[in-house]
């Protein structure tokens, strides 16, 4: 191995030592990481710390890619292993393989799907790693569009004309050829399926929902009936 490739095998293991490190602070103190402290745990001075990452937000926005880059390779993983045109069944696969990560990995969920850290303003780079899930969901619904087997149970709600302008940009943006009151009803579903993994993993559920992965899966029903998957 030569020097050059020696150098950076040590430094890639040292980066996922402090953001090992960093993520169990995340899970005891939240997002209010200090490089001090997380130094402090490697045995080393803060100022060392700098040579891997510049500041606070530079390690905040390495551990929420390595957030989103998971989430997003599980729901993938999941959509992928069900048949393409059953719709249903992927969604419900994308919907429960969010949910799974989620209650393996509740910090890093509270970090990409919790309160904005304060002060925190998230680069460019996020934007990618961030896409993974919604693109997902919404490849489920552009195919089954495509293949004419969308029908909504019920005629969807005319759209104001600046939403609709909205999600017609929207729809562009995440190249699906699908109508403006489509992709309201799909954002309703998005929000409604990370409302209920917020909800049961924040702990608001508690004595209203005993069996809360029966629910979720209902649910997760009930918004394939709002889109119009067969």
């Amino acid at each position: 191995m030569t020097a050059p490739s020696l150098r950076r095998r040590v430094r890639a293991e040292m980066i996922g030592e402090i953001k090992s490190v960093a993520r169990r602070h995340l899970a005891a103190d939240g997002a209010n990481l200090s490089l001090r402290a997380v130094a402090r745990d490697l045995g080393m001075v803060s100022s060392a710390l700098y040579r891997y990452f510049s500041s606070r937000d530079d390690l905040l926005t390495a551990l929420i890619i390595d957030a989103y880059d998971a989430v997003g390779e599980a729901v993938e993983t999941a959509d992928a292993a069900v048949p393409r045109d059953n719709y249903r069944g992927r969604l419900l696969a994308i919907a429960r393989a969010a949910r799974e990560w989620a209650v393996a990995s509740p910090a890093e969920y509270a970090l990409i799907f919790g309160s904005p850290v304060p002060g925190y303003v998230a680069p460019q780079a996020t934007i990618v790693p961030a896409s993974r899930q919604p693109l997902a969901l919404v490849a489920v619904i552009r195919d089954a569009s495509e293949a004419g087997r969308l029908t909504p149970r019920m005629p969807l709600r005319e759209v104001p004309p600046p939403v609709d302008a909205e999600m017609a940009a929207l729809a562009t943006l995440m190249n699906a050829d699908l109508p403006p009151a489509v992709v309201t009803v799909t954002m309703l579903g998005w929000v409604q399926i990370y409302g209920l993994i917020s909800f049961d993993l924040f702990g608001h559920l508690l004595n209203s929902v005993i069996d809360r992965p029966a629910f979720f899966d209902h649910q997760v029903a009930t918004v394939a009936d709002l889109i119009g998957l067969p």
